[in-house]
């Protein structure tokens, strides 16, 4: 009976997350998922099936954890060359403002996948 109401409450979760485009929250709902059914299996006493779900959760949630430092390092690179911009725009520098805005601007991107 608990892995039934798990079950609906998670899917619903996570067919909320994963409509959304980012391969991030796919990978975040689909971790939630499988932990939650670990959990469930495991209440019931089911280790086999606990182990199941609990490898295919931890896939998910190391893919997310991944691309979650790859989105933070981007985004890094983007807060550092907006400050250089800022520096050069106060020393009347437009054109080496200009590349650094550029270059902030492209990490920004990367940093969402796009």
């Amino acid at each position: 009976m608990k892995l039934k109401s798990i079950a609906v409450l998670m899917g619903a979760v996570a067919l909320g997350l994963s409509s959304q485009a980012n391969a991030t929250e796919h990978h975040t709902a689909q971790a939630l998922e499988h932990s939650a059914m670990a959990t469930a299996h495991g209440q019931d006493g089911h280790a086999d099936q606990l182990l199941k779900h609990a490898e295919e959760g931890l896939k998910h949630a190391e893919a997310a954890e991944k691309e979650h430092a790859e989105a933070h390092v981007h985004m890094t690179e983007a807060v550092k060359h907006l400050k250089e911009a800022i520096a050069h725009a106060k020393q009347g520098h437009a054109d080496v403002g200009t590349q650094h805005t550029e270059e902030a601007m492209t990490h920004m991107r990367q940093s969402i996948g796009q």
